[in-house]
């Protein structure tokens, strides 16, 4: 049975318009295939590139930018992010909402990172020596060139981490306001 729009389509100027018949699609058959696990998605080839380069070598995008400032190394930082081997686009690695220390990640990705202002997106184009160089990581072989989407949600220099550490033990040792004793 055809289905009718409840609204006819706008008409040009001056012209009537008959009421459109729609139709609907063909149901979708179900697949009584199994998934495999892990879900492995592939991210296509136009997304495993960059358009600019740090002196050093790292290739990044900047697809959204952030705010003016930017992590230092020793700062630590909340991301979002998504990794995948340049050569395959094969995912190894995402998550959300990250805690991150800056200067204790591969030094490609830390580098990047300290390019980021708050609420930016990038992609980092990561060669193999910035990355993990000869050695395997993971399901990430040996010598594997890597790109990663982040986004920089927020971050902390380690003179704020300090005080906040400060602040929450002084809290701990503080005595708890209690009831008085009888006597």
């Amino acid at each position: 049975m055809p289905l009718v729009l409840l609204a006819p389509p706008l008409a040009a100027a001056g012209a009537k318009a008959a009421p459109a018949q729609v139709t609907a699609p063909p149901p979708v058959r179900a697949d009584n295939g199994i998934i495999p696990l892990p879900l492995t998605p592939i991210v296509p080839a136009a997304q495993r590139v960059c358009a600019a380069r740090t002196p050093a070598g790292l290739g990044y995008t900047i697809l959204r930018p952030g705010t003016d400032a930017k992590p230092a190394a020793d700062a630590t930082v909340l991301v979002n992010y998504i990794g995948y081997l340049a050569a395959t686009g094969a995912v190894f690695d995402q998550n959300t909402q990250t805690p991150m220390p800056v200067g204790d990640v591969i030094p490609g990705f830390s580098q990047g990172l300290q390019l980021l202002g708050k609420g930016a997106v990038a992609r980092l184009c990561i060669p193999s020596a910035m990355g993990y160089g000869p050695q395997a990581a993971g399901t990430i072989p040996a010598n594997s060139d890597l790109v990663f989407q982040v986004e920089l949600l927020d971050f902390r220099t380690a003179a704020e981490i300090a005080d906040m550490t400060k602040q929450r033990a002084a809290e701990q040792a503080a005595p708890k306001d209690s009831a008085p004793q009888p006597k």
